[in-house]
């Protein structure tokens, strides 16, 4: 090691660094166009210029080239450096006026304007792109030509190079920007690696993140494109990496893991229109995906969330979606099924689309069906029709025929059969989710059977049980389905995994080792501030740097700063390691809801050394932007006063201690259905006591009154089978025509009192750690279409029953008719029952399997 002094700091650098390296590493600032790491610097644009004293003899010199040794003073600022800086600045400004990098350095060393007469050019020839080239690609070509004034960078003789392999390293570390098109050094077109993220709608380097979230957040090295793996140059990221965690020689490895159960997640993928010939899709370019166009309105995506189409980067007027791209069609691709989740979001697409524009923006879905069959989908679906004005028309496209300006041309038939034309600005195709490529690989390897589209077979009544023992799946890889329905489906399979390996449990965890509490009493509070942007649903609307910069002028606030996302992995490390260095012992956190944030930022700063409960957040987004998105000014403004408010509450807070509870092991379960049963197998099966509940005499449910699935299989006998399991298990204690009396306690440990109907006995007290309520629902019974005043109007349950005991009424009808939605998707109930249509066609074959003469309408 080298002791030094860099402006009066003394320091100790490796032997062989220069002055430039020895500066940067603690943190003083010297300006340079030609310095590049990886390369052998050669101070050719000269504004690296500092004063060095050694041996009583000072002079000026390249502080990239001179390299350091024992007791050298350097001084980086003094009257002569900036001098020479000036007029060297001066100097690359005058044969570079245009040069936006040159004016912008220029203005910081105090230039305005050039002092000598103002040339062309935009090449400073700092020989940056020459030394790349050849040090680090091995290719040599391009070279420094000529002399004097008439040195330029160019190729051999002026011709197309051999060598070069459009690798786009020169382009890179130009610093004004000369070169922009490789092609015209290798006569060849240079392919860019698009992004996979944003679904190719732009580029990334060879050294990536997958995406800006991704766990862990650690870049990989794109082995089929890096010059490193392809020649065995270059090798920059080695010498960049102050970690030294490059390893170009690092390979898979097979790890072997010995498990008692085994889940399928693997997913699905989205369907590749490009089949659907008359869409245009890569051919029009503003014809995209539904994915794609997620990706455009992302704040993470290429456009920064901004709405704009592809091939003009203009923003659009006109947006239509198509609906059932990839499903429901058995002519151009096969599917047959619904992918279930196309339809709400082409709606949320439509919506938010309408948010991100600054003009007036016309949507249009056109559709099919619209199936909106989830919790509240209705509700969304109406109000995005009424009050957002997102046009809906039934028609199935066939055909987007290019019009003028890059527009789409869309002819459609309107459901009284007109046939109209319709100019869009960019068309969404709404594309379905499709198998995954290799799922009958992925099946062989397991012994697992697929179904006819290739997703894995499983029961009705064990949706998440493959058809080999011990190995279980949820998601898309069980069937198409959206995010809500796969959590439920992930929980499930964690739940059935585990059942066979409740003897084991505990038997390889381990406790997370946390840095002792740093103790914080009697210390002025020292507040960090971290200001969210949560990609544009905070900073499309309030001023985050207004917000930001206010934070600063608050009161026992030593650090500021915001992020694009502060819940992302890379912002959580970050703020971990600006604890420790900046002394933080209360941290603010200005962004979403602490209902869903809290805990994640609360293991943050407790990572760090500091009592979780030293945290407060701001809720700028839920309570704000969200609410004021039409008003930024105002958004801002309230945005300051929470995290005034925020801050302040952070310097009263003090560290709380946590009091470890014992949890009672066993669980409530309220509703002796189908659900309530399998929830307390689900229990028992784990070793932990249940206790079910039912009002009624019977377990069983609404489902005792089905008669099968749409797939054949026998209801009654499988829930007649649950019942006897659940009566006969140990670990379960059924309680029948009782009821919930009250309740009381607190996570983890309640008491509840249950009370049998009718006075017939004395109540019980049950002590549990958690209840799941599975109550049901019920049928609803009309007063509209003659119910009750007619025999033979009947309900759904009423004609299941009427099968199974062979009604003579049913087996003589000449003519069924099935009403849809009656009592469903109107005010008084605006959702989808999801159940009655696919209910219908089965009673429907039914009937006409008793009499195949009978007419039936739905």
């Amino acid at each position: 090691m080298v002791k030094i002094t860099i402006n009066d700091k003394l320091l100790e650098v490796p032997e062989g660094t220069t002055v430039l390296e020895a500066a940067r590493k603690v943190g003083i600032a010297i300006p340079t166009l030609c310095y590049y790491e990886a390369v052998k610097p050669y101070g050719g644009c000269r504004l690296c210029m500092v004063q060095v004293t050694q041996g009583g003899r000072t002079q000026l010199t390249t502080s990239c080239t001179y390299p350091v040794s024992e007791g050298l003073t350097v001084s980086t600022e003094s009257p002569d450096i900036t001098e020479t800086r000036r007029l060297m600045i001066d100097l690359l400004l005058s044969r570079c006026p245009g040069v936006p990098e040159l004016q912008e350095m220029a203005r910081q060393l105090g230039v305005e304007k050039p002092s000598f007469p103002e040339g062309k050019e935009d090449c400073i020839l700092c020989g940056k792109c020459v030394s790349v080239c050849h040090e680090l690609q091995g290719a040599a070509a391009i070279g420094m030509v000529g002399r004097g004034a008439k040195k330029k960078v160019m190729t051999p003789f002026g011709e197309f190079s051999e060598t070069c392999r459009t690798c786009g390293a020169c382009e890179f570390v130009c610093p004004t920007g000369h070169i922009k098109d490789i092609s015209a050094i290798s006569g060849k077109t240079a392919k860019p690696k698009l992004s996979e993220f944003n679904e190719c709608l732009n580029t990334r380097g060879n050294v990536y993140r997958l995406y800006p979230q991704a766990m862990p957040s650690t870049p990989a090295i794109d082995r089929e494109n890096c010059v490193k793996f392809l020649t065995g140059n270059c090798g920059a990221c080695a010498k960049f990496c102050p970690a030294d965690a490059i390893d170009y020689e690092q390979k898979d490895e097979k790890v072997s893991l010995k498990v008692g159960s085994v889940i399928l997640s693997p997913g699905f993928q989205p369907f590749d229109p490009s089949v659907y010939t008359t869409y245009g899709y890569q051919t029009l370019p503003n014809v995209v995906t539904s994915l794609e166009f997620e990706r455009i309105l992302s704040a993470s995506g290429p456009f920064q969330g901004h709405l704009i189409r592809p091939s003009d980067h203009k923003e659009p007027t006109k947006i239509a979606w198509l609906q059932c791209v990839g499903s429901r069609d058995i002519n151009r691709c096969d599917h047959s099924y619904c992918s279930a989740v196309c339809c709400m979001y082409a709606i949320k697409e439509a919506v938010i689309a309408k948010e991100h524009s600054k003009e007036p923006l016309d949507t249009t879905i056109f559709y099919m069906d619209m199936r909106t069959y989830g919790k509240d989908f209705e509700k969304y679906y109406n109000r995005a029709e009424n009050e957002r004005g997102v046009r809906f028309i039934r028609s199935r496209i066939h055909s987007i025929e290019a019009a003028e300006k890059d527009n789409l041309r869309i002819r459609f038939a309107t459901e009284s059969g007109e046939v109209k034309e319709e100019d869009f600005d960019m068309v969404v195709l709404s594309v379905g989710l499709a198998p995954l490529a290799d799922a009958a690989d992925l099946a062989k390897k397991l012994g697992l059977d697929l179904e006819e589209h290739q997703y894995a077979k499983t029961g009705s009544f064990s949706p998440v049980s493959t058809t080999r023992e011990g190995i279980y799946v949820c998601g898309g890889f069980q069937a198409p389905k959206d995010i809500p329905q796969s959590v439920m489906e992930a929980s499930a399979s964690a739940a059935a995994s585990t059942e066979a390996l409740a003897e084991a449990r505990g038997s390889l965890t381990r406790s997370k080792e946390l840095p002792p509490e740093l103790d914080v009493s009697g210390r002025t509070p020292r507040i960090g501030v971290f200001v969210c942007n949560c990609g544009i649903n905070i900073g499309g609307v309030a001023d985050v740097p207004a917000v930001r910069d206010y934070a600063k002028t608050l009161p026992n606030v030593v650090y500021v700063e915001d992020n694009l996302f502060t819940c992302s992995q890379d912002t959580q490390e970050k703020m971990k390691q600006l604890i420790k260095e900046k002394d933080l012992n209360r941290v603010v956190v200005a962004s979403c809801s602490p209902r869903t944030h809290e805990p994640l930022f609360q293991e943050t700063i407790r990572d760090a050394g500091l009592n979780k409960y030293l945290f407060e957040m701001a809720n700028i987004r839920d309570q704000n932007t969200w609410v004021h998105m039409n008003d930024p000014k105002a958004a801002t403004e309230k945005a300051k006063d929470l995290v005034r408010m925020a801050v302040a509450k952070a310097a009263l807070i003090e560290p709380l201690e946590q009091v470890m509870l014992q949890v009672n092991k066993a669980a409530l379960v309220v509703g002796g259905g189908v659900a309530g049963m399998e929830a307390a197998l689900g229990v028992a099966e784990q070793g932990v006591k249940a206790y079910l509940v039912e009002k009624t005499n019977t377990l069983g449910g609404v489902a005792r009154r089905l008669r099968s699935t749409w797939r054949g299989e026998e209801i009654s006998e499988y829930v007649q089978s649950l019942a006897d399991r659940v009566q006969q298990h140990p670990s379960i204690e059924v309680f029948l025509e009782t009821e919930v009396k009250e309740t009381s306690g607190i996570l983890g440990n309640f008491t509840t009192t249950l009370a049998p109907q009718n006075g017939n006995g004395s109540p019980v007290s049950v002590d549990h750690g958690a209840t799941v309520i599975a109550t049901g629902g019920r049928e609803y019974r009309p007063s509209e279409y003659l119910y009750g005043r007619h025999p033979d109007v009947m309900t759904h349950l009423d004609l299941d029953e009427a099968i199974v005991r062979g009604d003579e009424r049913v087996k003589k009808a000449q003519t069924a008719v099935f009403i849809q939605c009656v009592g469903s998707r109107i005010p008084e109930r605006p959702y989808c029952s999801k159940t009655c249509c696919t209910h219908s066609l089965d009673s429907a074959l039914a009937l006409k399997a008793m009499n195949p003469d009978m007419n039936v309408f739905i």
